[in-house]
C-alpha cells in the first residue's frame, strides 16, 4: 500500500486509520474493519483509498474481503492477540510489525490504552502533507486528462532540430491563449510532437487548478462525433469541447476527408479561438500537404504558429537516451548511449530500447554492458536518411565533424587521422551521392579511381566492427540530411 501513495498521504490517511477488527467467515469473505478518529477521516479513507486497500488485502490474504469503516472506539469482537493468532493460523497472512501495531496499540491523541491513533494537527496540515496531497491530486488529474506523466519539459532533450518548437511550447504553457494560437507542430514519427503537447498540459495544470484541458487524438475526436450523432447527444458533445480552456489534438490529419467531422471541428475551433482558449495541434505534415483538408481549416491552421520538428540528430538522440534512461533509474554510460543513438532513429524507438534494457536488468538481473546493448540493437537498422547534398557539402560536413580544414582533407597528406577522414568522405560520396569513382578522385587532389575503390572497401570492412565509425557516419549523414 505504501508504494501506491506518497509518504505524507500514507502516514496521514492509512496508518492513522488502523484495522481494529477481523472476522473470518468459513467459506465466505473476510470482514475487515477500520476505525477512524473522525467522520472526516473515515469518509476520506473510504472514498479515496478503499479500492487500493481492498486490492492489497485480498492479495495478501488470498481471499475476498469486505471492508467496513467505523468512527470512534474500536469494536473488537476478538481481543487483539486473538485476532492476530487467528490471522496467523487460519490464513497465509503473516502480519507485519506495522499491522500488529495497528491492532494491538490503537491510540488516540491525548490518551493511552486502547484508543484510536489519530494524526497530530500539525502533521495533518504540515507543509509536507499538503504538498504531497497536492502532488497526488495533480498526478491524478493529469492521468484523467490522458497526459503521460513522463512527458514533461524536464524530460525533453533540446537541440537545434527542435529548439524552436520547445521555445514556442514553453511560451504557450506560460501564457495559454495569448502567445501562439493555434500552435501547430508537425514532423515525422518520434520527433517529440506529442511530448511537447503533454508538457504544455502539465505546466498549465500546475499553474491553474481549475483549468479544463481536453486531450485526444484526431481519431478519438472523430469517434466522439460519430457517437454523439448516433446517440442524439450532439449538444453535449458541443458543450464539452467548446467549454475547454485548452484543446490538445494529436494527429489532426486524421479528420481530413471526413466532412461532418471537419464541419464540427471548424465551429469548435472558431468558438475556442474567439474566447482566447488555447488550441494545440500536431500532424505528421504541414497543413498544405494534408490531402482532403478543407481550405477554411487549412487557412486557420496556417494563421497560427507552425513549426516543423526535424528528425533528431545523432547528438540529440544520444541526449534522449541519457535523459530517458535517467527517468527509468538506469545509468547508461555515454559510449553505450552513442551506440544506441547510432542504430535507432526515433525517440519512440529509443523508449522501447530503454524499456528492454530495464527489463533485462530488473527481471533477469543482468548488468548494463556493451554486449547487452549490442544484443538489443542488433536488429535495428542503422539510421538511413535521404541525402540531397553536393560534394562540397560532404567535404565540409566531414571536416567540421573531425575538426579538420577542408584543404587538408582534400590534400595529399598521409597522416593517419586525415586518411581515415578522407576515406570516409569518399565513402559517403560514393554510397550516398552515387558519384562516379573518377569524379570522386578529382575532388581529392586528382587521385585515381583505384584509390577511391580502396577507400570505399576499407570503410565497408571497418563499419562491421567499429562502433565509433558507425557513430561518425551516422552523425555526418544526419548533418547532411538537415541541409
Amino acid at each position: 500500500m505504501k508504494e501506491l501513495q506518497s509518504d505524507a498521504v500514507y502516514h496521514t490517511w492509512i496508518l492513522a486509520n488502523p484495522i481494529t477488527h477481523y472476522t473470518d467467515q468459513t467459506g465466505g469473505p473476510a470482514i475487515i474493519t477500520f476505525s477512524s478518529p473522525t467522520s472526516f477521516h473515515s469518509t476520506n479513507l473510504q472514498k479515496n483509498f478503499s479500492a487500493h486497500i481492498k486490492q492489497v488485502l485480498e492479495s495478501v490474504l488470498e481471499r475476498n474481503c469486505i471492508l467496513q469503516f467505523r468512527v470512534g472506539e474500536p469494536m473488537l469482537a476478538n481481543s487483539p492477540n486473538e485476532t492476530i493468532a487467528h490471522l496467523n493460523t487460519n490464513s497465509s497472512f503473516a502480519p507485519t510489525a506495522q499491522f500488529v501495531n495497528s491492532i494491538t496499540q490503537p491510540q488516540r491523541a491525548g490518551g493511552t490504552g486502547n484508543k484510536i491513533n489519530s494524526p497530530h494537527m500539525e502533521d495533518l496540515f504540515s507543509e509536507n502533507s499538503l504538498s504531497g496531497a497536492a502532488q497526488d491530486r495533480l498526478l491524478s488529474v493529469a492521468r484523467g486528462v490522458g497526459l503521460r506523466l513522463d512527458y514533461t519539459f524536464e524530460t525533453f532533450a533540446v537541440s537545434t532540430t527542435n529548439e524552436m518548437a520547445h521555445a514556442a511550447a514553453s511560451a504557450v504553457a506560460q501564457r495559454p491563449g495569448q502567445s501562439y494560437n493555434p500552435l501547430f507542430l508537425y514532423g515525422g514519427v518520434g520527433v517529440g510532437k506529442t511530448h511537447l503537447m503533454h508538457a504544455i498540459g502539465h505546466i498549465v495544470l500546475r499553474e491553474k487548478q481549475n483549468v479544463k484541458i481536453i486531450y485526444c487524438t484526431g481519431e478519438e475526436f472523430t469517434n466522439d462525433i460519430v457517437h454523439a450523432i448516433q446517440t442524439k447527444r450532439a449538444s453535449q458533445f458541443k458543450d464539452r469541447y467548446r467549454s475547454a480552456d485548452i484543446l490538445l489534438i494529436d494527429d489532426i490529419q486524421f479528420i481530413a476527408g471526413k466532412n461532418a467531422v471537419q464541419e464540427e471541428f471548424f465551429h469548435t475551433f472558431n468558438a475556442l479561438i474567439k474566447q482566447q482558449k488555447q488550441v494545440v495541434l500536431t500532424s505528421d505534415r504541414p497543413p498544405h500537404e494534408i490531402a482532403l483538408l478543407e481550405d477554411r481549416l487549412r487557412s486557420r491552421f496556417e494563421a497560427g504558429l507552425m513549426i516543423d520538428i526535424q528528425q533528431p540528430s545523432f547528438e540529440l538522440r544520444t541526449a534522449i537516451v541519457l535523459v530517458k534512461s535517467k527517468a527509468q533509474h538506469l545509468t547508461i554510460p555515454i559510449d553505450m548511449a552513442k551506440e544506441i543513438a547510432a542504430h535507432v532513429e526515433s525517440a519512440r524507438k529509443i523508449e522501447g530500447i530503454i524499456t528492454a534494457i530495464r527489463s533485462e536488468v530488473e527481471l533477469k538481473g543482468k548488468q548494463i554492458t556493451p554486449e547487452l546493448i549490442s544484443s538489443l540493437v542488433e536488429h535495428e537498422q542503422p539510421t538511413v536518411r535521404r541525402i540531397s547534398a553536393s560534394p562540397s557539402d560532404v567535404i565540409k560536413a566531414v571536416a567540421v565533424h573531425f575538426h579538420l580544414t577542408q584543404s587538408s582533407l582534400k590534400g595529399k597528406s598521409r597522416v593517419k587521422h586525415l586518411v581515415g577522414a578522407r576515406h570516409l568522405t569518399m565513402y559517403v560520396m560514393k554510397q550516398e551521392l552515387s558519384m562516379p569513382l573518377v569524379e570522386i578522385g578529382r575532388w581529392f587532389s586528382g587521385r585515381d579511381h583505384t584509390s577511391v575503390i580502396h577507400a570505399v572497401k576499407k570503410i565497408d570492412e571497418d563499419l562491421k566492427n567499429s562502433i565509433q565509425l558507425q557513430q561518425d557516419l551516422s552523425a555526418i549523414k544526419t548533418t547532411l540530411s538537415t541541409k
